[in-house]
This record gives structure tokens, C-alpha cells and sequence, in this order.
């Protein structure tokens, strides 16, 4: 992908975000209409103008499927989920450990059709430059300290959005008494407990790293959320001798806990992007602390 496509792709994002008010503004005041047409309530005041009244009756008998509601630049970020299947480049920090190499390379084995790359020396803007003109779907960069898993950050390609997560209880493969082989076949994926807008964007991100599995594969990888606390599992299951729900789960690996603490709607490269949810001070401290 040229430089000058790159940019060109960039500003029509942006300009459909820009609508977005406009297009909020009229399907309330379509929403408003209809909902004084049905019930037999007053028609608001700013729509009694005959004017205005017509213009909102004829965009409200023009919808469709696709425009009975406002469209979000959020639907154009996964636009093409299931569609195409999603390739991951998984990299790390500058001069990664021997240990953190070893936590990548069972990490890239948990996404199909991941590429594994050396970062070198190479810069944010430069790694996600390659990766677009490549073709990746997503970026997945983690860090460590003194040669510890302690953090995961989530690109998704080319608009964004980008989630933050801190690691911790990370078990590496060989750490796991009788880990099963790792399978490399297209996992089944389950979020669990992660209901509110948040944790359902966050499940939109994260599920997007996986594409569609075949109905019959045996493989599962869980996101369960605990107290925010999202815990991460990666299992095969074979039937067991005492009927069909007898399920035997082999743990693979690894395992580890995320928990986000900043999520952004552009790149990781663009230090301009809006901040769609950010972990402030004290927020566990607040009545309702769990926000996913």
C-alpha cells in the first residue's frame, strides 16, 4: 500500500467519522416523527415547520436495513470480519530475552495464519507501515520486564481501534504438567462475562485476532472475564467412553491474565487518536468498579 493511498484512505475514514453527528442528529429527529406517529403524542416542536416535517417524512419512508439506523465509524473497523481471514503479526520490544522470545513464539502459535517478525530496530511508525503494505489485519506487540510477560498491546489494521493490556500469571507451555500438542486448526473462541459496551468492544477486538472455525474443530480458546481480570485458556477436547457429553479438555497453553487499561481509536502509530476508554486513579475504588 503506497504512502499516498495510505493517506487518501485515512482522510475518507475520517471524513465518514466526521458525518457522524449530522447522521445521529437525523435519525432522532426521524425516531421522534415516528414515534408521534405511532403513539398519537405531539409532534415535537423543531419538526413542525412543514418544511422540516416533509423532509424528515421522506427520509424516514427512504430507509432501509443499512440506514434505519445510525451508521458508526466502529462498523467500518471490522467491515470486512468474516469475510477475509484475519493475519496477526506478533513481534516484541527492542532486544527481546531468550525467555521472551520463547512466550512470542507460543503466543504467534495461538493465532491461525500469524507471522512471527524481529523487531530489531525498528520504529512504531515503520513496524505498522510494513504491516499495512503487507497485508496484516492486526498488530500484536508485547513487552516485558526483566524477562517477564507484563504487557500486550492489539492493533487492528489500517484504521484502529488499539487496546492496551497489562499481563500477569503468565505459564508458559512447557510449565504445564502434560500440556496437550498445539494444534493449529481454526479455534472456537468464547468470551465470557464480558456484557457491557466495553467488554463487548473489547470481545470484538479480541475474537477478530481468530477467524471462523469448521464446526467440527476441537480446539477452544477462552476469554473469561473476573473482575475485570480477563483470563485467558487455550484447550483441545476429545469425546470421552461414557456417551456423547462426555468431554475430555486438554489444557495446551499458555495461560496468563490481561487486564486493559487504555483503548484508543486510531493506530499505534498515531499519537492523535481519540481515547475511547483509559483506567483512571481510584476507578476500582468507585461503586461500580467492574467496567467490563
Amino acid at each position: 500500500m503506497s504512502v499516498r493511498r495510505n493517506v487518501r484512505l485515512r482522510k475518507e475514514y475520517l471524513y465518514r467519522k466526521s458525518l457522524e453527528p449530522k447522521q445521529r442528529e437525523s435519525f432522532e429527529r426521524k425516531r421522534a416523527l415516528k414515534r408521534s406517529l405511532e403513539t398519537g403524542a405531539p409532534i415535537p416542536t423543531e419538526l413542525r415547520d412543514q418544511e422540516a416535517l416533509q423532509h424528515v417524512d421522506h427520509e424516514l419512508q427512504m430507509d432501509d436495513d443499512r440506514t434505519i439506523a445510525p451508521i458508526s465509524h466502529i462498523d467500518d473497523e471490522y467491515a470486512m470480519a468474516g469475510v477475509a481471514d484475519p493475519r496477526v503479526c506478533v513481534t516484541t520490544s527492542h532486544d527481546p530475552s531468550s525467555r521472551m522470545k520463547q512466550f512470542v513464539k507460543e503466543v504467534r502459535l495461538l493465532f491461525p495464519n500469524a507471522q512471527r517478525i524481529n523487531r530489531g530496530q525498528t520504529k512504531i511508525n515503520e513496524l505498522v507501515d510494513v504491516c499495512r503494505s503487507n497485508g496484516f489485519s492486526d498488530l500484536v506487540i508485547v513487552h516485558e520486564t526483566r524477562g517477564e510477560p507484563d504487557s500486550m498491546i492489539v492493533c487492528h489494521l489500517p484504521y484502529g481501534p488499539t487496546a492496551y493490556f497489562n499481563l500477569s500469571n503468565c505459564v508458559f507451555r512447557h510449565d504445564i504438567p502434560d500440556s496437550a500438542p498445539m494444534s493449529e486448526v481454526y479455534p472456537h473462541v468464547i468470551l465470557e462475562n464480558l456484557t457491557t459496551p466495553l467488554g463487548l468492544r473489547i470481545g470484538n477486538v479480541l475474537k477478530h485476532l481468530f477467524p471462523v472455525p469448521k464446526a467440527d474443530s476441537k480446539r477452544i480458546v477462552t476469554f473469561a472475564n473476573r473482575e475485570d481480570q480477563i483470563s485467558f485458556r487455550h484447550h483441545v477436547y476429545k469425546k470421552g467412553n461414557e456417551g456423547p457429553k462426555d468431554i475430555e479438555l486438554e489444557e495446551c497453553g499458555p495461560r496468563f491474565e490481561m487486564k486493559l487499561y487504555q483503548l484508543r481509536l486510531g493506530t499505534l502509530d498515531q499519537d492523535e487518536a481519540e481515547m475511547e476508554w483509559v483506567l483512571r486513579p481510584y476507578m476500582n475504588t468507585h461503586k461500580s468498579k467492574y467496567i467490563l
